[in-house]
């Protein structure tokens, strides 16, 4: 008994010094992945400053990301496919979590709000509305596509993507002087901690969301799957002023702090009076609910009453859609609040369609 003792203590010794051991680039296999989505160059993994970085904070970051990824479920197949869709790497979600932990009303010291940390002058910059009762900073659709515009914005002025993410933080002008002083804009050069060109604020935020990356990507986490994802997506509909989201979680049967949690731009759980029309968050699988039982005075008598679920497949058009289901474009248009004729992949769009129609759909 007391010889198996030993062996076991041993053993797990032998465990733990090869864990050790173990290179950077073998405990995070994916750093070269990471580092190119960022326009890193390879060999940065070998710096002395990134190393002893890593070692030192490697176990704090792992317990944040599966506290963040957790905390973020329902919101990263939104944050996902809105970054790709304008040509960004989805890996920018991991700014993200370092900004905020994905807890979409966080307030920072200096009074930055949001999953993306907008201050209140860059948030009306990129048009975000921030008042006592309506923040959309908070809004985790409106903040992303902010945030998308100010990192595209931010990489055309750069040229490279870390360069945009330490901007982001510390500000355009800071940056401009700080490659200036340094008379390159190599990120080993950029923050090394001896010449200290940009605040240490600055140098620890682009290491900790390479770090954060490559453990996520590494963990091969798909945030499309897995035990912390979400299998539902997020979308934006039209609500009244004075709308309490109470009363709509009831009438569309999901649970009150779900939706109050997807929409902390409000106050109070109540959507401000002073505007006539505001755009709600609410989860993918309550969007045919909410038109068949939440219905808007301007459309109430121009839509028909019957409603069906059909996601866009690969080739389908508005014309073809609307016929295989006898209704017209316009009417399309008009229940799913749509601008134009585009349509994107795998979309779920609601169809008015004839009662007929309806109740052969439901015997099916």
């Amino acid at each position: 008994m007391k010889k198996s003792f030993i062996k076991f203590i041993l053993f797990i010794i032998l465990i733990s010094s090869y864990s050790f051991s173990l290179s950077i680039t073998d405990k995070y296999p994916s750093y070269a992945y990471v580092f190119a989505e960022f326009d890193v160059d390879e060999s940065y993994i070998y710096d002395a400053d990134f190393e002893r970085f890593v070692l030192q904070n490697e176990k704090k970051i792992k317990t944040f990301y599966k506290r963040s990824l957790s905390r973020g479920k329902d919101l990263l197949p939104m944050m996902k496919g809105y970054l790709m869709d304008d040509g960004l790497s989805d890996l920018f979600i991991y700014l993200s979590m370092v900004e905020s932990g994905f807890s979409p009303a966080i307030v920072s010291p200096k009074k930055a709000v949001g999953l993306w940390q907008f201050m209140p002058a860059t948030a009306k910059h990129y048009n975000l509305s921030v008042y006592s009762t309506f923040d959309e900073r908070c809004d985790p659709i409106s903040s992303t596509n902010a945030a998308i515009n100010y990192l595209s914005k931010l990489h055309r002025q750069f040229g490279k993507w870390y360069l945009a993410a330490m901007a982001y933080n510390c500000g355009e002008g800071r940056l401009e002087k700080a490659i200036k002083k340094a008379g390159s804009d190599e990120l080993s050069i950029l923050i090394d901690d001896r010449d200290k060109y940009l605040p240490l604020e600055t140098r620890e935020y682009i290491k900790k969301i390479l770090l954060v990356a490559m453990i996520g990507e590494s963990m091969t986490l798909d945030f499309g799957s897995g035990q912390y994802s979400s299998t539902d997506d997020i979308l934006q509909v039209e609500v009244l002023g004075g709308t309490k989201l109470r009363e709509l979680a009831k009438l569309i049967e999901m649970k009150s702090s779900r939706l109050i949690a997807l929409n902390k731009q409000f106050k109070n759980a109540m959507v401000p009076k002073n505007k006539f029309m505001y755009k709600i968050t609410i989860p993918e699988e309550k969007m045919v609910a909410f038109y068949l039982r939440y219905e808007l005075p301007e459309v109430k008598k121009s839509i028909k009453p019957h409603l069906l679920s059909h996601y866009v497949s690969l080739g389908e058009t508005l014309e073809s859609i609307a016929k295989q289901y006898h209704s017209s474009i316009e009417d399309i248009k008009t229940a799913n609040q749509l601008n134009d004729d585009f349509l994107t992949l795998d979309t779920l769009l609601v169809i008015p369609v004839s009662q007929g129609l309806f109740e052969e759909a439901l015997k099916n």
